[in-house]
C-alpha cells in the first residue's frame, strides 16, 4: 500500500524570486517523492472552510486575511505580501492537513508535503504561518469526536508558540516543543512540556534527549499524534542554532514515526521549517519524513 500523501499545486505562492522564504520547496518535493517512488500518488485537498478554520481562529481575523484588510503592522509580523496566492496556498495547506489528519485515522500515517505553521495564533499570523493548519486540524478532530486526546510533537528549531498559546486551556491537546532556546520567538509561549535546547546541540545530545521525552510521553494516553518534522535544525540551515547532521534528522524522523506507529496510535506527519540555501538539500530533508513514513505501511 502507498503511504497516502496530501499535496496540491497551489502550496506555490507569488511571494517574489528574492524572497527568503523558500517557497519552491513545496512542488520540489512532490516531484522529488513521484520521482524516487517514495509515493505514486497525491490526494488533494480543498481550502479549508471558514467554519473549520473557526475552530482555531477568531472570525475577525479569517476574514481580515480573506478580504486583505490586515493592517500593515499583522501583514510584516506575518512576513509574506497579503496577495491571492498567499491566501489561497494559506487556506489549502490547512485544508491538507486536515485532510491528512483524516487519512491518517483510516490508514494508520498520513503526510501533508507542506503544514506546520505553528506560529499563527488565534487572531494573529506570524513567522510565516497565516493560519495555524495543526491546530484547525486538532480541533476539527476533537470536534468530529475522530480523537478524544491529541499530541502535538514539535520538532522544529523554532517552539510551537501558536499551538501552546492556542491551546493552553484545552486538556484534550498536549503541546510537545523541542526547540532551540535562543532562537525565534524571542518571547516564548508556555507548552505543556517544552524542551530548550543550546545553541550547536549535535546529534547524539539530540537524539538521547528525544528518546528520553518520547519514553515519558508513551505513558500518557493519547489517540492522535501530530508531528511537526522541521529541518531547520539542520547544521546548514539559515534560521537554525543547532548543529544537526542529514543522517540525526533521518534518524530523528524514523524514531519519531516508529515509536507512535507501532503503539498503533494514527500519526499526521507536516512538514515544517527548513531554509537550508541549497533547494536539493533541502528537499531532501524533508523528505526523510515522507520515506521514513513510507517504510512503515
Amino acid at each position: 500500500m502507498d503511504l497516502p500523501v496530501v499535496n496540491h499545486k497551489d502550496y506555490f505562492a507569488k511571494i517574489g524570486d528574492d524572497h527568503k522564504f523558500p517557497i519552491n520547496k513545496f512542488g520540489d518535493l512532490a516531484d522529488f517523492l513521484l520521482r524516487n517512488k517514495i509515493v505514486t500518488k497525491f490526494h488533494k485537498p480543498y481550502p479549508c472552510s471558514d467554519e473549520t478554520l473557526k475552530g482555531a481562529h477568531s472570525e475577525k481575523y479569517i476574514n481580515k486575511i480573506k478580504n486583505k484588510t490586515l493592517d500593515e503592522n499583522g501583514v510584516k509580523k506575518i512576513g509574506f505580501p497579503l496577495v491571492d496566492s498567499v491566501i489561497q496556498r494559506s487556506l489549502v495547506a490547512t485544508g491538507g492537513t486536515v485532510l491528512a489528519s483524516k487519512l491518517a485515522i483510516n490508514h494508520g500515517i498520513a503526510c501533508n508535503t507542506a503544514g506546520g505553521s505553528h506560529h499563527a495564533n488565534y487572531d494573529s499570523g506570524a513567522g510565516y504561518c497565516v493560519f495555524n493548519d495543526v491546530a484547525v486540524a486538532s480541533q476539527f478532530l476533537l470536534d468530529k469526536e475522530l480523537a478524544k486526546r491529541i499530541l502535538i510533537v514539535d520538532l522544529d528549531v523554532h517552539q510551537g508558540n501558536g499551538n501552546s498559546d492556542i491551546f493552553k486551556d484545552n486538556k484534550n491537546v498536549f503541546t510537545f516543543s523541542m526547540h532551540s532556546k535562543s532562537n525565534y520567538p524571542a518571547k516564548k509561549s508556555i507548552s505543556d512540556c517544552d524542551v530548550e535546547l543550546e545553541n550547536d546541540t549535535e546529534d547524539k545530545e539530540y537524539l538521547n534527549i528525544l528518546k528520553f521525552h518520547l519514553n515519558k510521553l508513551n505513558r500518557e494516553n493519547f489517540d492522535f499524534v501530530f508531528y511537526i518534522a522541521g529541518v531547520d535544525i539542520h547544521f546548514n540551515d539559515r534560521l537554525g542554532k543547532l548543529k544537526i547532521s542529514d543522517d540525526g534528522i533521518k534518524k530523528r524522523d524514523e524514531i519519531v514515526t516508529q515509536n507512535f506507529f507501532s503503539k498503533r496510535i494514527p500519526l499526521c506527519g507536516v512538514l515544517g521549517g527548513g531554509y537550508n540555501k541549497n533547494i536539493d538539500k533541502l528537499v531532501e530533508l524533508h523528505s526523510f519524513l515522507h520515506q521514513s513514513c513510507a517504510k512503515l505501511i
